[in-house]
């Protein structure tokens, strides 16, 4: 066994994983998982810049997340910066901070890594599992974008594109410095449009079309089958591996599209991190489904991180 620590680090949450691994077994046996909304993207789309409340929020969360890493004994932390910090000009102040606190450089990898990790981390348990047919098509809907993967055993294609749930809430649906309460259909219609010339943009190519599996990954896919179970809370054992049809992603996303923010942060299973962006991530996710003719998605609570805990270990 090794004990290793994983973070991740995207636009809108920051995410820790302490996790024995067993190279001879294929186990991964989780120790500690937790997740903080930071908003690290936090204006990155207009402005090119890491805002300094952004940084701070982040570098709150990785005191926290040292802590736990300390007690717990891990070995080796690998931690591994995505969408917001490629984009920024001022990254290296986020380098910096997280070097003064963690010890390690972040690794500020490319979409196409980000999207190697994810499809290793999200399908390692599914072989075999309920019969589901290869190839998957593993996607991983972010901050400020989304990463496709087509594979079997081993990754065939990947693609990272700039659609993600802030970056097209900040983009699309703010008005006036708000969100808009509920946005309007020429916001919605301006949005989905973005989505299909970014999907468009991947088919180019990752053969999206040639998935017979739909994985689908964090917090927006995850929140839409909590929504879709109607669980009293957000509950990770009963959401892993949950299937949602297409019509239900359909109906829970045209209910977040019109639903006010006092509404959607009533949803028991809704972090308030993801209450103004939720409509913009399930609006991704239902552009995938449509483009693709998938009848259901099978959501992982496994992705990027088991990825990155694999690599260290």
């Amino acid at each position: 066994m090794t004990r290793v620590a994983a973070i991740d680090c995207g636009t809108n949450s920051i995410r820790l994983l302490v996790a024995d691994a067993n190279p001879e077994t294929g186990e991964l046996t989780d120790l500690e998982r937790r997740m903080t909304i930071v908003r690290l993207g936090q204006g990155v789309d207009r402005t090119g810049r890491l805002a300094p409340e952004a940084l701070e929020r982040t570098f709150a969360a990785c005191r926290e997340y040292a802590e736990v890493i300390k007690a717990y004994g891990a070995e080796k932390l690998r931690f591994v910066a995505t969408s917001a910090s490629r984009d920024a000009e001022n990254r290296d102040d986020f380098v910096r901070g997280v070097v003064d606190i963690l010890g390690v450089e972040p690794e500020v990898i490319t979409g196409d890594q980000e999207a190697e990790f994810s499809f290793t981390g999200a399908t390692g348990e599914l072989a075999g599992r309920d019969h589901l047919a290869k190839p998957y098509l593993v996607v991983d809907i972010g901050g400020g974008s989304t990463e496709f993967v087509v594979g079997d055993d081993h990754v065939r294609a990947a693609r990272s594109v700039d659609v993600g749930c802030v970056r097209m809430t900040e983009r699309h649906l703010v008005h006036e410095g708000a969100v808009s309460d509920p946005p309007t259909e020429e916001q919605i219609a301006a949005m989905r449009a973005d989505i299909e010339a970014a999907l468009d943009l991947a088919e180019q190519t990752v053969p999206l079309r040639e998935a017979r599996t739909l994985v689908g990954l964090a917090g927006s896919v995850t929140t839409v089958s909590a929504i879709a179970q109607e669980l009293p809370e957000y509950d990770s054992g009963r959401i892993h591996h949950s299937r949602v049809s297409h019509d239900r992603v359909r109906e829970i996303t045209e209910w977040l599209l019109r639903s006010t923010h006092a509404e959607r942060a009533a949803v028991p299973s809704m972090h308030e991190g993801r209450v103004d962006v939720i409509g913009a991530g399930a609006l991704v996710l239902l552009a995938i489904m449509e483009r693709i003719g998938a009848e259901e998605v099978v959501v992982s609570e496994h992705d990027i991180l088991d990825g990155i805990a694999w690599s260290v270990a």
